[in-house]
């Protein structure tokens, strides 16, 4: 499958830039020429790839899917594929190749030479994008530290990324290309001087989970495909801007606000970096304390994009990753699902959505752009987060008048019992809550 793009299309006259890009998806064989599931996937794994490009500002002046029955250990595509790709290459001036798979550092280094422009694989790709986006302290190193590492079994890439000069890692070339190439002392004493730092962000980061610990607040946390709308919907339910693009990657820092759910209880809502397939296993190691905010949630609401043509494939990679991060048993007892984007919809596929939905409590159709289903999301929320109450006999002295009033703020009272000395109360708690009330002092 082929995708030519017209925007900036060059005469081959022109001076090669890292900016005019060529994305390259190595299809299996059987989805390249099949029909159907197959051949969507195909199309949609190329769209996706695509869409990372331009996620930090390359202009795709081509795109196309290529079969691939056998890799190739020295180019990973095949002679005839290298050579026919080369002349396009030449043709539209194009300075960089991005092949959305998996490249060993020998393909990357033969096929920039035979392509006599840079390339680079989704690994670096997605490297890039992270570089280009991380917000926080702690993001930029946990990112820095896994191009690091990706960078030193190549040592193929320059060391731009420290100059800071566009964002992003260096990847896609610049001043000083040969720099490090024999030097991995240098690439060693940063990846350890960035550990080093690391520690001490992850403790301050400890110190604010146990502060938030003492707020006696549910964390809700929104996990999804990347661009499946997790932003758009948290903005929507809490009021807040994060920014929310159509864009792959638009949010790579985590975001907390506080939420008033139907009932008057309180919780925080916890916006996170968005997945997607074949996510590098460097930035699933990286940024496992970005993603704290999951592993530790009373409730995880799996966002996804219910209009996307591979929305349950994206559902499979998704909670691939969660269970990766060591939290199978969560997906195994069913995750709360936002079925967003209903809005896109036509009304076969629509009523095909409402129907499923019925035969699963856990999920509710919603737009997060219309507003649509909101109500019965957050009603869904108070509901989750009821079930899971336990209920608790407690003997509480008539003076703790705080904690009298604490449980009926947090807590569902359904008996009370009072004597001269003690209020004897019978109260139905979130397990987090419980928790937190026999922390308190």
């Amino acid at each position: 499958m082929s995708n030519e793009r017209r925007d900036g299309d060059g005469d081959g006259n022109g001076d090669t830039a890292p900016s005019r890009a060529l994305v390259v998806y190595p299809a299996p064989r059987q989805a390249e020429a099949g029909r159907g599931a197959d051949a969507r996937l195909s199309d949609s794994r190329l769209a996706e790839a695509v869409g990372l490009a331009e996620a930090i500002d390359l202009t795709i002046v081509a795109a196309e899917s290529v079969p691939l029955s056998k890799p190739r250990p020295s180019t990973l595509l095949g002679q005839g594929t290298v050579e026919r790709l080369g002349e396009l290459i030449a043709e539209k001036s194009v300075g960089l190749v991005v092949v959305d798979g998996h490249l060993s550092p020998v393909q990357q280094r033969n096929l920039e030479r035979a392509w006599n422009a840079k390339v680079i694989d989704r690994t670096g790709l997605i490297l890039e994008i992270f570089g280009a986006r991380a917000r926080t302290r702690e993001g930029r190193l946990q990112v820095e530290l896994a191009a690091l590492s990706y960078q030193r079994s190549r040592l193929v890439r320059s060391w731009t990324h420290l100059e800071r000069q566009r964002g992003g890692f260096g990847f896609l070339g610049g001043p000083g290309e040969t720099q490090i190439e024999a030097d991995r002392r240098l690439i060693g004493d940063r990846i350890a001087r960035l550990k080093k730092e690391l520690i001490e962000v992850k403790r301050t980061r400890a110190l604010h989970r146990e502060a938030r610990k003492r707020v006696p607040y549910p964390i809700v946390a929104l996990v999804g495909y990347t661009n499946a709308g997790k932003s758009t919907l948290f903005n929507s339910v809490t009021k807040a801007d994060v920014l929310a693009k159509d864009q792959l990657f638009a949010t790579l820092d985590p975001t907390m606000r506080a939420l008033s759910l139907p009932s008057g209880r309180t919780v925080i809502l916890s916006d996170t970096v968005g997945f997607v397939s074949d996510l590098p296993h460097e930035l699933v190691a990286a940024f496992r304390a970005t993603l704290e905010e999951v592993l530790e949630a009373d409730v995880i609401v799996h966002v996804r994009d219910v209009a996307h043509p591979d929305s349950e494939v994206q559902r499979s990679d998704v909670e691939g990753v969660l269970r990766e991060l060591g939290i199978g048993e969560v997906v195994d007892r069913g995750l709360v699902e936002a079925l967003n984007k209903i809005d896109l919809l036509d009304g076969h596929r629509f009523e095909e959505l409402t129907n499923q939905a019925e035969r699963n409590p856990r999920a509710v159709p919603l737009s997060a752009v219309t507003g649509a289903g909101l109500a019965a999301f957050l009603a869904l929320l108070d509901k989750t987060l009821s079930a899971e109450r336990q209920s608790l006999s407690l003997d509480i002295p008539l003076a703790d008048g705080a904690a009298i009033a604490w449980l009926y703020q947090h807590g569902e009272v359904v008996g009370r019992d009072d004597d001269e000395i003690s209020a004897h109360m019978t109260v139905r708690l979130d397990p987090a809550d419980a928790a937190r009330f026999e922390r308190r002092p």
